[in-house]
Parts: C-alpha cells; structure tokens; sequence
C-alpha cells in the first residue's frame, strides 16, 4: 500500500515536470515570435532627401530605428539631408530594423596636404588621388630633374605639406623638364574605367581635366565614352595638358559594340572619339 502511494506521488510529479515543461517552452516560442516579429516583413519606403528633423516628424516610423554612419560632401544636394541608405528602398525588412544613413555634410572634408615635393609626376599623381585632391595646372622649368615635383601650389600660393585643405581641391605642380620640354601622344582611353583611364593619362605625363557623368555618377560601373583631346589628335601635345572625360554606365550601354565599331570606323579613318 505504502508503495502504490510512492509511485502515484512520483508519477504526479513527473506529469507536473512535464506539463510545467510544455508550458515554458510554449510561452518562450510565443514569445520569440514577439520580440522577432516572426513572418511579419515591412517595405522600407524613400529616405533619401529627407533631413533628420523632417525623418522625425513623420507618423509612420515606428517599424524602423535610424543611425547616421557616415557623411558626404555634395554640392548638388541639400545639407543635412539623407544621401544614402542600408537598406535600399523597397527592401523587404523585419519591424524594428536599424536603418544606416549617409548625410550630406553642410562642409567639404578637409585633408592635409602632402609633400610633393621630389616625387615623379606619376608618383605625384597618384598622392593626389589616395588624398581626394586634383592635379591643377603643370608648369615645367628647367631643371636637371625631369619630371620630378619641384613646388606645389593652391590658388597660386606655395601650400606647406600638413596644411589642411578642401578635398577636391586643385594642387598646381612646377616640374623640371630635363633637357627639353615634355611632349607626348594623346592615349585612346575609350572603354576604361575611371581608374584605368587616370592611369593611362598620367602615365602619358597628362592631367584629368573636366569629367562627365551621363548617368549619374557611378563610378563602379562607369567607363569612358568620350575623351578631348581625342586619341586621334595628329601630333604631340605639351605635357601637363587636361585631358576631359565623359563616363556612360556599362550598365546602360554597349562597350563592345561601341568599341569594336570605333576600331572599324578609326582604321577606315571614320570618327575622331570626340
């Protein structure tokens, strides 16, 4: 008798066990789903334009949290409001979801300039580049190092190495030409990526001048579709000259036809790349 006592009371511990069991685990699983928002997905709308004071005064946030990651300096687009966003719009998100923001900074970044001064010009070139500033007008002297960086200039004043300066900024640069004065063939840059094309002209002792974006400046998917001076200008050109390019999106147009068509038109004497 004792003994059928004992087991019912394990027996109804052990069903209590269980049941307290089931119970937690529903309850954790009821909750997860709360707090995840299990199958519940919101449309992340535009935010691009928006200032943060205009972000906060719209009724319909409460899906999303915001923090600002980086800033951007864009003269085409007003200060203070949202340049980028993570995700895109229209991405299918999870309520609560942070939302990483880029602002248009109300300033230009500023870097220290840096010492120029004995590097070659391809070496000089790119400095500039790495820093985000951009060769300006080349002057060449005589001098026994040719095409070696003798003075660095910004608006017409010599500028220190570690002064602070506005990237995108213009850096004049006096060379030494050697024995004579520098001349080189114009390159066929047509088809190149921006870096690819950078390189070209500065390795043919040219500078970037004007560029173009005709489909909005992307630059991972950008190559040029127009250069002037054009590859086929007759003769030498001076050194130090700008050389203007004009950017497509590979995207939206079709290099290889383009190319293969300039190269049938060029050898027949067609069409000059401008």
């Amino acid at each position: 008798m004792k003994k059928d006592i004992l087991q019912n009371k394990y027996f109804r511990h052990g069903a209590v066990a269980v049941l307290v069991t089931v119970v937690l685990l529903f309850l954790t699983g009821w909750l997860l789903r709360i707090v995840t928002h299990h199958g519940r997905e919101v449309l992340v709308p535009s935010f691009v334009g928006l200032t943060i004071p205009e972000l906060e005064a719209r009724s319909d946030m409460e899906d999303f949290t915001f923090e600002v990651i980086d800033s951007v300096y864009d003269i085409t687009k007003k200060k203070g409001s949202i340049a980028f966003q993570e995700p895109p719009p229209n991405s299918k998100v999870k309520p609560v979801r942070a939302i990483y923001l880029t602002l248009v900074a109300s300033k230009p970044e500023q870097v220290s300039m840096p010492d120029l001064r004995d590097l070659t010009f391809r070496q000089a070139m790119a400095v500039l580049e790495t820093y985000g500033l951009k060769p300006g007008n080349m002057e060449y002297v005589p001098d026994i190092a040719k095409n070696a960086v003798l003075r660095q200039r910004h608006k017409g004043r010599e500028i220190a190495p570690g002064s602070w300066i506005e990237k995108g900024e213009r850096i004049d640069l006096q060379l030494g030409k050697g024995g004579g004065a520098e001349t080189s063939v114009i390159p066929l840059l047509l088809g190149m990526k921006r870096s690819e094309a950078i390189n070209a002209i500065n390795s043919a002792f040219f500078v970037v001048g004007r560029e173009t974006y005709e489909d909005g400046k992307d630059t991972l998917t950008a190559r040029v579709y127009r250069q002037s001076p054009s590859f086929l200008s007759e003769g030498f050109h001076k050194s130090g000259e700008t050389i203007d390019l004009w950017y497509k999106s590979d995207k939206k147009f079709d290099f290889d036809t383009f190319m293969r068509n300039y190269r049938q038109d060029s050898l027949g004497g067609g069409p000059d790349g401008e």
